[in-house]
């Protein structure tokens, strides 16, 4: 077969994966003005012919297409020092499936509910170390609220010992790889190279292992302790059974561990503190979403804030402006492809773009602009609008997400009044393999509200 392939930027290959580590967006969207929605990247050793695509009609094509006809755990490579071979992330096929069957019956229905008020007294327990004047880093302060969350949810566990060595080795494992320069360790692997505790890969891989030491420990404590009516995701998991009768091993548990500590909370605590950067950007958000929050005071239902139609459009917008991660994971052809007007050959990876198809200016009239009216004027298409994915691979967890990132900006926005220390513009920085809020966004606390105020806003007792 010929390949008729889209075109590619004209910057050499090192040039390119310079860029798309260290400037990720600009580099999508210089591509984009150089080459049109759809082209080929090329970005390293197993990357060279990465496909972005950002037409939302070849997006509904590649994803509606049979999965069978791609791998992509293959392409999801660079995350299995973190997650492990056995991770979601990484599996295909059955296997893929088993484990998604598995993972899923936490993360919607009643058992998400009950994780509404842990949600709501982690933020509140957080938050009261603030103090008026005094300004704060927002993504670390949403990265406390947010591994604690899912620390409850995936573990039961509360403040202690345990839960306090698993935050500090979780925070300082996602720290090394935490900037663009020393996210580089993901896609060098020449700098792969353990030289000692204190090398760069060497500290990671040390890091990885205590957290594995103490995973593993969590697990046979679990299964010594038998059914004590949990209702923790470790617990549910170690009672799994697939439709053969068959638990999964505890390689298989911890892999799935890892991915949830990591998956769930880091990108969860960027999209926190996005949201409030932006509420904070316009008066007239923050104004009409406050008034939105005093229309459900005293609620005993977590699900009235979370039906919101407001704060369900900041939360949407939020994560159409700088979706946390900037593409879907790729599906490589397992044989010649063909999409649109284009020709691949097998092996080929390609990537629907969630960044460059929410820049769009036919779909979202001036794309830069944060306007969650947007949402509540029409409804968009799983392939115009795709921050947790699509088709078989939509992150399990998109549910939780919303819900918790709802909660956490209700409790938050009622219990505070808060400023931004600077009114200068920013942008994404690479943290891994997603974009994160920079260092440079903090927050001041101007004033707190009663406690009487805050705690009718929030109720979901």
């Amino acid at each position: 077969m010929v390949s008729t392939l889209p075109p590619s930027p004209k910057a050499s290959t090192l040039v390119q994966l310079v860029r798309w580590i260290f400037d990720p967006l600009g580099y999508m969207e210089s591509s984009r003005q150089e080459c049109g929605d759809t082209f080929q990247a090329r970005i390293g050793r197993n990357y060279d012919q990465l496909t972005f695509i950002g037409d939302p009609k070849l997006i509904q094509e590649l994803l509606s297409d049979d999965t069978n006809r791609f791998d992509v755990g293959k392409a999801n490579h660079l995350l299995r020092i973190l997650v492990g071979d056995y991770s979601l992330l990484l599996l295909d096929g059955d296997r893929h499936q088993r484990h998604r069957k598995l993972l899923m019956p936490p993360f919607h229905g009643e058992r998400m509910k009950a994780y509404g008020q842990i949600m709501v007294d982690i933020a509140q327990s957080v938050s009261d170390r603030w103090q008026v004047g005094q300004p704060f880093e927002v993504r670390l302060e949403m990265q406390k609220i947010a591994l604690q969350v899912i620390l409850h949810a995936v573990f039961g566990l509360e403040e202690g010992d345990r839960a306090e060595a698993l935050t500090r080795e979780l925070s300082a494992l996602l720290d090394s790889i935490g900037s663009p320069l020393s996210s580089t360790l993901l896609f060098f692997k020449f700098l792969q190279k353990d030289w000692g505790p204190w090398s760069p890969w060497g500290r990671l891989l040390r890091q990885q292992q205590r957290i594995t030491e103490m995973l593993y420990a969590e697990i046979a404590e679990r299964q010594a302790e038998g059914d004590r009516d949990r209702v923790d995701i470790l617990s549910l998991l170690l009672a799994a059974r697939d439709e053969a009768g068959e638990p999964m091993t505890q390689q298989e548990v911890r892999d799935e561990l890892m991915t949830l500590l990591l998956a769930g909370h880091e990108t969860t605590a960027s999209a926190l503190g996005w949201a409030l950067y932006w509420i904070h950007r316009d008066p007239a958000v923050r104004d009409r979403l406050l008034a939105e929050l005093a229309s459900v005071a005293g609620t005993t239902d977590p699900m009235a804030i979370a039906r919101l139609p407001y704060l369900t459009a900041v939360c949407q917008e939020t994560l159409r402006l700088y979706p946390i991660a900037m593409i879907v994971s790729p599906r490589v052809t397992k044989e010649p492809y063909t999409l649109g007007p284009y020709q691949f050959q097998a092996e080929t990876p390609l990537a629907p773009c969630i960044y460059l198809t929410h820049h769009r200016e036919d779909l979202y009239p001036e794309p830069n602009r944060f306007r969650p009216e947007r949402f509540l004027e029409r409804q968009f298409s799983p392939y115009e609008y795709l921050p947790f994915g699509g088709s078989n691979r939509l992150c399990i967890g998109a549910a939780f997400a919303m819900f918790e990132l709802k909660l956490v900006l209700a409790t938050l926005l009622q219990r505070y009044d808060l400023k931004l220390t600077s009114d200068r513009d920013l942008r994404p920085t690479r943290r891994g393999v997603t974009a994160a809020p920079p260092s440079q966004l903090r927050m001041v606390v101007t004033q707190t509200r009663s406690p009487q105020a805050s705690t009718e806003a929030v109720a979901v007792r």
